[in-house]
């Protein structure tokens, strides 16, 4: 069993949410202590708890000291399962950061899986769904991985509510890549996102970046999702 202390680097989430994705990959098990030490609530919060749950499904792990506010962990991994998975976190937890824990291990998987993953898809400290679906998943597309990303109803932080759909085909392999030079430039724009609240509110966003940047009204774009989601 390999012993990780999570108060090592930035001393956050992240060690342990990769250290369940690498045990699921390898079978490797492992034991973390002092998870999120230095965060200003340390120990497991909602949405690191679901990982850990969500991991545990997904190859039959056997966890110990998996609660909230736990300050130690214990994992014992299986093979790695398909399946069609629904994970709620809960709360305005970040989805995203509970999909990129599973997304690498389900590409080990003998068959294709679904995850849905309701919560917060929009908050402070995590990625957002457009990172995972523009940055992170081609890069995985880049590696030879098939994952499409799918948000089907934005959570902004505080209020959460929101819901995540990715499809992940197997790809027992994947390939090497150099991202040694920036390519060109080809186009830049930005997005306000606002749900549940007036569209002023994004067009003041816009307003301050098109002065900030010199970008023009083609470059600067409201999205206004149904009222009914976020509100954020």
């Amino acid at each position: 069993m390999i012993e990780l202390d999570g108060s090592q680097g930035e001393g956050g989430g992240q060690i342990l949410r990769t250290s369940l994705t690498l045990s699921m990959i390898t079978g490797t098990p492992f034991r973390v202590t002092n998870i999120r030490a230095n965060r200003a609530k340390p120990g497991l919060m909602r949405q690191h708890l679901v990982a850990v749950q969500a991991a545990a499904q997904v190859c039959g792990a056997e966890v110990s000291h998996a609660e909230v506010g736990s300050s130690v962990l214990e994992f014992r991994p299986g093979p790695v399962k398909p399946g069609d998975y629904k994970f709620a976190i809960g709360t305005a937890g970040s989805s995203t950061l509970v999909l990129q824990t599973l997304l690498p291990a389900l590409l080990y998987a003998d068959k294709p899986s679904t995850v849905t993953v309701t919560g917060g898809t929009h908050n402070p400290m995590a990625p957002p769904v457009q990172f995972l679906q523009r940055a992170y998943g081609r890069v995985l597309h880049m590696m030879g991985a098939k994952v499409d990303i799918q948000l089907r109803r934005y959570g902004f932080y505080p209020a959460g509510g929101g819901e995540v759909l990715a499809s992940i085909e197997p790809c027992a392999k994947l390939g090497q890549i150099a991202l040694l030079d920036r390519g060109e430039l080809r186009r830049a724009w930005s997005e306000a996102i606002v749900a549940g609240l007036p569209g002023a509110i994004a067009e003041r966003e816009l307003q301050l970046v098109g002065e900030r940047l010199g970008w023009g009204d083609d470059q600067l774009h409201v999205i206004e999702p149904p009222l009914d989601q976020g509100p954020g």
